[in-house]
């Protein structure tokens, strides 16, 4: 068994409002940055996950999302596996 880096983007789903991005998006326009337009705001996540092949690794990540990491009504995401495995308990 390795452990695989995985890289988690939660991302709103298009066309839902994203308070955050708009208060972020009406904060740049106050500082002068006016060609700034559709702020979106999510969370990268970066998990250390132990699996026998990255493909599993992944797939774990997906169950992470659709459990708990990701609210499947209002958020996208994506699972990325980063870099190469290290053998378990080994240094990165």
């Amino acid at each position: 068994m390795s452990d695989y880096r995985l890289e988690i983007r939660v991302t709103p789903r298009p066309g839902l409002l994203d308070p955050e991005g708009n208060a972020i998006e009406h904060a740049l326009h106050s500082l002068g940055f006016l060609n700034v337009t559709r702020v979106r705001v999510g969370r990268i996540m970066s998990l250390d996950v132990g699996a026998d092949s990255a493909a599993e690794a992944r797939a774990q990540g997906e169950a992470m999302c659709r459990k708990l990491l990701a609210n499947p009504v209002t958020q996208d995401y994506t699972v990325g596996v980063v870099g190469e495995p290290a053998e378990a308990g080994g240094v990165r």
